[in-house]
């Protein structure tokens, strides 16, 4: 038979299979050797006081095997001689809408501007060797979307908008660690992730599907109030279109616009990427001076508060990893951050940022522009990229200097590879952005002592938090408002925020689709 049990273990008895049977034994007067097998569904750590407790929810099986389903496969169908639909963007919002045709009968034709995850990884390591940013494949462009190369988290907050559970599901399937499925912040890991990735290309491709990469859409074929496909490469491609480009392909939402296609302007948040010693927020938010220890991960921390009526927060928060050049063209300097499976560096980093509306942004082209929250942000990746000797050397300061409006003399060392200028960003960045990012740390300084240090580092600028547009779309059929055939989809049309809630709007893109393809015929 089988149990479902509660339990709040040492971190040592959750870390340690055998140490978990045995006290599971003990704490339900179980015999050791009736106890056949102990999976865990749900695992979180509770860090509130200073002895550290994980929370589990465990089946334990009792005198009967444990069965080999961890969990519930999809099957994919040939799809090969069915209609099409054509998915621009292999990111996370277009592979699992290309995934979900293919369970509903429908070939997807998936149109990747970028190169394979393979071929881009050499690209990426380029930014760092040459300063350049190949303007079609680095870390926001290419197989996998910016999810890719930037951590693998797959935590959300959106579990309304659809099935998260199973979007954790078919990563399992095509080779992500189960502990994702119990984790209370899954993370798969960016040194792992691409293979997830590639495998998930594989099953279209099987299933009668086409990949084709470095095929950039230029256009929609327009007929009325119709799209019947796009151009890409000069070549026509035809069906109805689901559109999952990302939040960083400006062309294309210049081309929109141009287009008279309705999009909208839309809310951001801008600022920094803050890189402490890993060491130093496990002390801090475990509570001990050995930090983690042998049991524990690298610590992760979130937070939050209002400063002049706008939001201060960190984001992205990345635990024994790496700060990462995400320029997506010239003149511009971006960071982000990214961790490994074992998220073991000496670093820990997040983007810290302030909420911008748009009404906060004036003097960018003409107000009631829908770019001009794009705008904005390419102001201040210009202005960083002047700051950072015009090269990806990115300006940087020491946390405590900026809060007190001084200049670091020097840097710590740090994990961003294309290396560090010190500038003052208290002087430059835009005072509602520095004003708010200064106060912010004083409240998170109280919040976390020792956690407003002049060992951490301040690297600019984090702009890519999210769209800075939305592709206007209908709420029921998640069509085009306009445009029937036209499905704006994920991060880069403004409805998603993360690998997670990019992935489940991609599943309801492709349902509304294949709905729409019954009702035409």
């Amino acid at each position: 038979m089988t149990q479902e049990y509660q339990l709040r273990v040492l971190p040592q008895v959750a870390a340690d299979s055998e140490n978990l049977r045995k006290y599971i034994a003990d704490e339900k007067g179980i015999a050791l050797r009736s106890l056949k097998g102990v999976r865990i569904l749900k695992r979180s750590i509770d860090a509130r006081q200073r002895t550290i407790f994980v929370n589990l929810t465990v089946r334990v099986y009792i005198n009967e095997e444990p069965s080999d389903d961890v969990f519930e496969r999809v099957d994919y169908q040939d799809v090969s001689q069915r209609p099409q639909v054509i998915v621009v963007g292999a990111g996370p919002g277009g592979l699992f809408a290309a995934l979900r045709l293919i369970e509903l009968g429908f070939r997807p034709i998936v149109l990747e501007r970028g190169k394979d995850v393979h071929e881009r990884k050499k690209d990426l390591a380029n930014i760092s060797r040459t300063q350049q940013v190949d303007e079609e494949s680095n870390y926001c462009f290419g197989e996998g979307g910016a999810g890719a190369y930037s951590d693998g988290k797959l935590y959300t907050r959106s579990k309304k908008r659809g099935n998260t559970e199973k979007i954790l599901r078919v990563f399992c399937q095509h080779g992500a660690s189960t502990n994702i499925l119990a984790d209370a912040h899954p993370h798969i890991g960016t040194d792992r992730l691409p293979q997830v990735i590639e495998a998930m290309r594989h099953t279209i491709i099987n299933s009668g599907g086409e990949v084709h990469f470095q095929t950039k859409m230029t256009r929609l074929l327009i007929e009325g109030n119709q799209i019947t496909g796009c151009i890409a490469n000069e070549k026509e491609y035809r069906g109805p279109v689901i559109l999952a480009t990302g939040h960083s392909a400006r062309d294309v939402y210049r081309y929109l616009a141009e287009a008279k296609v309705e999009i909208e302007v839309k809310g951001i948040a801008v600022g920094v990427r803050l890189e402490h010693p890993s060491m130093l927020i496990d002390q801090i938010q475990y509570h001990s001076k050995e930090g983690r220890g042998r049991w524990l991960p690298a610590a992760e921390y979130s937070f939050v508060t209002q400063v002049d009526g706008r939001g201060v927060y960190s984001f992205c928060m990345c635990p024994g990893g790496f700060v990462i050049p995400a320029a997506t063209g010239p003149e511009q300097i971006v960071v982000n951050g990214m961790s490994p499976a074992s998220r073991g560096t000496q670093w820990s980093n997040s983007g810290m940022v302030v909420e911008v509306r748009p009404e906060d942004v004036d003097n960018v082209k003409i107000e009631d522009d829908p770019l001009r929250m794009m705008h904005y942000q390419e102001q201040l990746e210009r202005m960083c990229w002047q700051q950072g000797n015009m090269k990806q050397t990115a300006p940087a300061q020491r946390m405590a200097d900026f809060v007190n409006g001084r200049l670091s003399f020097d840097l710590p060392k740090s994990s961003y590879a294309p290396g560090l200028v010190s500038s003052p960003l208290h002087f430059w960045l835009p005072k509602p952005i520095a004003s708010r990012l200064q106060q912010g740390f004083r409240n998170f300084g109280r919040q976390a002592h020792g956690f407003l240090t002049n060992e951490a580092v301040m690297i600019a600028v984090e702009t890519r938090t999210s769209s800075p547009v939305r592709i206007v779309r209908d709420a029921e059929t998640l069509q085009h408002v306009r445009l029937q055939g036209l499905f704006p989809c994920g991060e880069g049309a403004g409805y998603a925020g993360g690998i997670v809630s990019a992935g489940v709007d991609g599943e309801r893109c492709a349902e509304m689709c294949a709905q729409y393809l019954e009702k035409i015929g």
